[in-house]
């Protein structure tokens, strides 16, 4: 008999989600794309303003600072891609940033150049993406800078006939500073809290998968439980249809003597349920698990509902699998009885189980003709103890849904045009796995 899924109480977590790293590798990817306009930004500004403008400019050592920050941002998409991205490697490449800002504006007016307040966007990003002490350390070092423009530095050496417009000049880089301090924030903010918000919704996933398998190893806490106190009066009930089988009245009743082979026969198989809970009560999950066929896999299944269930038609259609290959085990095996169960229970008179499959997926639909899934229990459909049946009920979907995630794919539940309900594992082809099991 199958192991049942209950042993199942152990998961590796999916990597469809995005992990601190993958957040903190995201952030740094939008940091490398503000330099990139920098480096356009300060390039034409230079090229205007000594060019245009006619303000003499120290060319060589300003421009030598654009190609430092092109250089930087190259080694930083190198690097971005071969390692992950820490807290401290943030904080340095803001700290590069304003240290490349401090040097351009040292040698273009210093404190009096009106955009000294792009101060004010290292420091917000900084709020944003670092640990509180790294933000401390940012403002710090900002501080000084500006501090040693406002003592250090020189102003601008204005052409004579560029005098008369110096001050509306000023209010030009003033208003166009802002422009741009409002634009880089709206857009980068923007995305790094997306990208934050990403990962928050991620955590929110793995701690509800969590909670799910704290539930389902509680339910293996109690059905081991159950199992060593079911042991007992089984052997008893065991015990006494040997006894009445030997009762000359009532082994010569045929009508009786077949009613006691179906109670031992039910009886055995009760016995044999507990004697699996009990064989898999700590047993590692993902034991057992293989590619194996799915056409060979499906009917398997069905041959094995079918013996315990033989009052019940099944119509079962498997074409078109070919030669697809799925990783299955126990669990899933179990995980579909689960599913015909219901439908059984649904409509006891027509009950049916269709395969099929495409370039990635393989399809397993449970059909039934009864009343359908409420609007309510759509809506909760693979949550633990949702049933209309009354409290204690509803953990088979809940197991099948959570073995078809950890299998990679997904359990979806809907009403049929045509009446009553139908219910999908949708699971990933062993192929398109690598052939892993």
């Amino acid at each position: 008999m199958d192991v049942p899924l209950l042993a199942l109480t152990r998961g590796t977590r999916s990597a469809a989600g995005p992990p601190d790293d993958a957040v903190a590798a995201e952030n740094m990817r939008q940091l490398v794309q503000l330099r990139w306009i920098a480096v356009a930004g300060q390039l034409l500004t230079i090229l205007f303003v000594d060019l245009v403008l006619g303000v003499p400019l120290p060319l060589l050592p300003m421009l030598g600072v654009v190609a430092l920050l092109a250089l930087a941002n190259l080694v930083s998409a190198l690097l971005l891609s071969r390692h992950r991205v820490t807290n401290v490697e943030l904080l340095l490449a803001l700290l590069f940033d304003v240290g490349s800002l401090t040097a351009q504006l040292s040698l273009s007016g210093g404190a009096t150049n009106p955009f000294i307040s792009l101060y004010l966007l290292q420091v917000v990003l900084g709020a944003i993406l670092l640990a509180t002490w790294s933000v401390w350390v940012l403002f710090a070092v900002t501080a000084l800078c500006y501090a040693a423009l406002a003592t250090y530095g020189a102003p601008l050496p204005y052409p004579a006939d560029l005098l008369p417009l110096v001050d509306g000049l000023d209010a030009l880089g003033a208003w166009i500073s802002f422009a741009l301090n409002g634009i880089l924030l709206t857009m980068f903010v923007t995305r790094i809290s997306r990208n934050l918000r990403a990962r928050d919704a991620y955590l929110a996933d793995l701690r509800r998968q969590t909670a799910e398998e704290d539930g389902i190893v509680r339910m293996g806490l109690f059905a081991s439980g159950a199992a060593h106190e079911l042991g007992t009066p089984l052997a008893s009930l065991a015990v006494i249809l040997s006894d009445w089988r030997r009762i000359p009245k009532l082994a010569a009743d045929p009508e009786l003597a077949g009613e006691i082979d179906v109670m031992q026969a039910e009886v055995q198989r009760c016995k044999a349920i507990v004697s699996d809970i009990l064989h898999s009560a700590g047993e590692p999950r993902g034991e057992a698990m293989e590619s194996v066929g799915a056409r060979a896999f499906l009917k398997e299944v069905v041959a094995s509902w079918r013996q315990a269930h033989p009052t019940v038609p099944l119509d079962v259609a498997l074409d078109g699998l070919d030669d697809a290959a799925v990783v299955a085990g126990p669990a899933l095996r179990q995980a579909i009885g689960n599913l015909l169960d219901n439908a059984a229970e649904a409509c006891p008179w027509s009950v049916g189980l269709i395969a099929t499959r495409d370039a990635d997926d393989l399809t397993i639909s449970v059909v039934d003709e009864g009343a359908g899934f409420g609007e309510a229990q759509l809506a909760t459909v693979g949550k633990p103890y949702h049933s209309s049946k009354g409290a204690g009920h509803g953990v088979g979907l809940f197991l099948a849904s959570n073995v078809a995630r950890r299998l990679g794919g997904r359990l979806e539940a809907l009403n049929r045009a045509a009446g009553g309900a139908e219910v999908r594992l949708v699971l990933p082809l062993a192929a398109s796995r690598g052939g892993a099991a």
